[in-house]
C-alpha cells in the first residue's frame, strides 16, 4: 500500500426535485467490505440535498425502503441523516455518505425526507429518487 486513501468509484447522479428541493444520489460497490461467497455485498451511497427554494429549510427525518433482488423489503426510519438535521438556506447544499448491505449482488433504495421551512411548523415531504446498487459486471 502506498498509504493513500482509496475512495470508491461512484456512479452518475440520479436526481429528483420536489417542492424546490433537489435530491441527488450516487452509489458505489465496496468490494473490500463485501464477502460474495457469504452473500454479503456492501455499498456506499452519496446524497446531495440542494435547497432551490427562496426559503430556509430544515431536514427533520427520513424514511427508506430497501429492496433486494428477491423482493425482500426493509424499512428504515429515523431523525435526520447521519446524526444531523441540516438547515439549508436558499441555494445551499448538504452532502453525506452512508452505506447499505444486501445479501444479493443488486438492490434498490428509495425514500423520503421530511422537512420544514424555518419559521413554519408545517412539514413537507421530499422524494428521494429510486436508485440501484449493484456489483460491477465480471468477465468469465
Amino acid at each position: 500500500m502506498d498509504g493513500k486513501i482509496r475512495l470508491p468509484m461512484f456512479s452518475e447522479f440520479v436526481n429528483c426535485r420536489t417542492a424546490d428541493v433537489i435530491v441527488s444520489v450516487q452509489t458505489a460497490y465496496l468490494p473490500t467490505q463485501s464477502t460474495p461467497e457469504a452473500n454479503h455485498y456492501m455499498f456506499a451511497y452519496r446524497v446531495r440535498i440542494t435547497n432551490a427554494s427562496t426559503a430556509t429549510v430544515q431536514l427533520l427525518r427520513r424514511k427508506w425502503l430497501i429492496v433486494d433482488a428477491y423482493g425482500r423489503k426493509r424499512k428504515v426510519e429515523g431523525d435526520g441523516v447521519v446524526g444531523q438535521q441540516p438547515v439549508l438556506a436558499p441555494g445551499e447544499s448538504y452532502e453525506y455518505i452512508s452505506g447499505c448491505d444486501f445479501t444479493t449482488p443488486i438492490g434498490q433504495m428509495r425514500g423520503s425526507y421530511y422537512m420544514v421551512q424555518k419559521g413554519d411548523t408545517t412539514e413537507f415531504k421530499v422524494r428521494i429518487p429510486t436508485f440501484t446498487m449493484g456489483t460491477p459486471p465480471t468477465n468469465n
